[in-house]
């Protein structure tokens, strides 16, 4: 591992001062435009730095989020803004780019200047300019701040893997956020990774020295976190002797993949809290003053409690993970025995904060583990807004129209769901479903809410032969994330299909995520 970082290290250092060939030259619009593009570049121009570079930095960091950390380890200060900036990242680079530290920290363009600032400082101390990408890589590995080599070298491979695969989010409303065309230059290192060692198949060992024995004591809880911090950065720290802190696991931002730092059958220390059981509700009150790390496993998950949401591979990979976990030890899946780290510490920790979608992970969890879907159990063949997640011999989604895919609002059920501006046409989202037999069904229907959306979405029952056999209007501005009845009613055997109408007052959007047939 030393081998390798220091031979790509010298590789860099080799590199002679190449003139930058920054954005100077370009015609460059300053014209304000949506999303975040614009302002990379200003900033990469101001600074003279590559922008790609710039945004992968700030994509691994907080996938272009706008975050406030909170310390969920002691000693490791907490960032904040679109680069997570601490430490030397927030002083140097607010010196340099002649911000006052607090506007890095909060305001988005001040943070830009003062992440790309510092990126230029480091990159002058290393002799490194101009748009070969690859020679940056000792600046990357700098900018992390990572506690050890193995982590730093991680981080580069995160931000060079973004250059080489390319990046792009769009919000809600259709709007690009920030993108990154793929690099086919960038090479990223195979790092040589050992997995057959840890408790969990899919993850990576890296054991921490910070844990103790459990005393014979059985787990019985699981605790959810956020680090507080990047993916490299969370586990690199957390096998750091030196933090005094550690969990069982960590699981990336993209969930691609999971660090296991401390054998379930150990106590690793991420609760700093006595157990109460009202704040689980009122379970194994036996344990009450106990310290919860005692009979708890940890799951740290990169990014903060303060982002507006997660990634569907993270909850994916996490809720695998979890059904793992309680499979082995006999956990119940439900929200008093897979608790968040905030309500076990509420006077000093959110995480992993009001977006984590509580319902929706439950739902998958037990999913994994073969107890079916839908947060208000009950079983039921679920009709899902991705026919990738549908046995399409029996269940499938088809639209009509513009719909757009998204998974900006968090507790979406699978991985995502349809919006569409509401309008004076049909042109719905059609989920269907066949049945052997006629008989009786209650439909449910499962939508992430939020004020844009319509107060007044139509559903409409249709039987095999096409005949209307319901409706229901909701207002989709609430009850989000679970599943709410639409009734119940009479269906043929044959391919029955339930619509979702966008005929509804202008102005809003209307959101096809699922439905349960039971």
């Amino acid at each position: 591992m030393k081998a390798n970082i220091r031979a790509l290290f010298a590789a860099a250092a080799a590199i002679s001062f190449i003139p930058s060939c920054a954005v100077d030259d370009e015609i460059i619009d300053d014209t304000d435009k949506p999303g975040y593009d614009d302002d990379f570049v200003r900033a990469a121009r101001t600074h003279d730095v590559p922008v790609d570079l710039l945004k992968a930095i700030a994509y691994v960091e907080t996938q272009w989020q706008m975050v406030v950390g909170e310390p969920e380890h002691e000693g490791r200060p907490s960032g904040a803004g679109m680069f997570a900036l601490w430490g030397d990242n927030l002083t140097a680079g607010a010196a340099a780019a002649q911000v006052d530290p607090e506007a890095a920290r909060m305001d988005v363009t001040a943070n830009l200047a003062a992440a790309a600032a510092r990126l230029a400082e480091l990159a002058r101390a290393q002799g490194i300019a101009g748009d070969d990408l690859m020679a940056w890589s000792p600046v990357i590995g700098a900018f992390s701040q990572a506690p050890d080599e193995e982590s730093q070298f991680a981080y580069i491979n995160d931000v060079l893997g973004t250059l080489s695969e390319g990046a792009s989010t769009t919000g809600e409303d259709g709007i690009v956020v920030a993108a990154i065309e793929p690099h086919a230059e960038i090479e990223v290192f195979d790092r040589g990774l050992p997995r057959g060692s840890a408790d969990y198949a899919a993850s990576i060992y890296r054991p921490s020295p910070n844990f103790n024995s459990r005393g014979g004591t059985p787990v019985s809880l699981v605790v959810i976190h956020t680090c507080e911090g990047n993916y490299a950065g969370c586990w690199g720290w957390l096998k750091n002797g030196a933090s005094g802190a550690s969990a069982h696991y960590v699981v990336k931002e993209n969930g691609a993949e999971i660090t296991q730092l401390v054998r379930e059958a150990n106590r690793a220390w991420h609760v700093a809290a006595a157990y109460e059981c009202g704040r689980a509700g009122g379970q194994q009150c036996n344990r009450n003053g106990q310290s919860t790390n005692t009979f708890s496993v940890g799951i740290e998950h990169a990014g903060f409690a303060s982002q507006s949401s997660f990634s569907s591979g993270m909850i994916e990979a996490s809720a695998k993970l979890t059904c793992d976990i309680t499979r082995d030890h006999g956990v119940p899946r439900d929200r008093n025995h897979i608790v968040s780290h905030g309500q076990l510490q509420p006077w000093n920790r959110t995480d992993p904060g009001p977006n984590w979608p509580w319902s929706h992970y439950i739902d998958r969890v037990r999913a994994h583990c073969g107890q079916g879907g839908g947060g208000g159990g009950g079983g039921g063949l679920i009709v899902d807004s991705n026919n990738a997640n549908n046995n399409q011999a029996v269940a499938k989604i088809e639209l009509s129209g513009t719909w757009k895919s998204s998974a900006g609002t968090p507790g979406y059920y699978g991985t995502g769901y349809w919006f569409a501006d509401t309008a004076p046409t049909s042109a719905p989202a059609t989920f269907w479903f066949y049945s052997a037999a006629a008989g009786t069904k209650t439909i449910d229907a499962w939508w992430t809410s939020g004020t844009n959306r319509a107060s007044a979405a139509p559903f409409v029952a249709y039987n095999a032969a096409g005949t209307e056999v319901g409706r229901r209007v909701v207002n989709q501005q609430g009850s989000g994330s679970q599943w709410v009845t639409l009734g119940t009613w009479s269906f043929s055997a044959g391919w029955n299909k339930v619509s979702l109408s966008r005929w509804a007052p202008a102005g809003r959007v209307v959101i096809a995520d699922a439905i349960r047939v039971r």
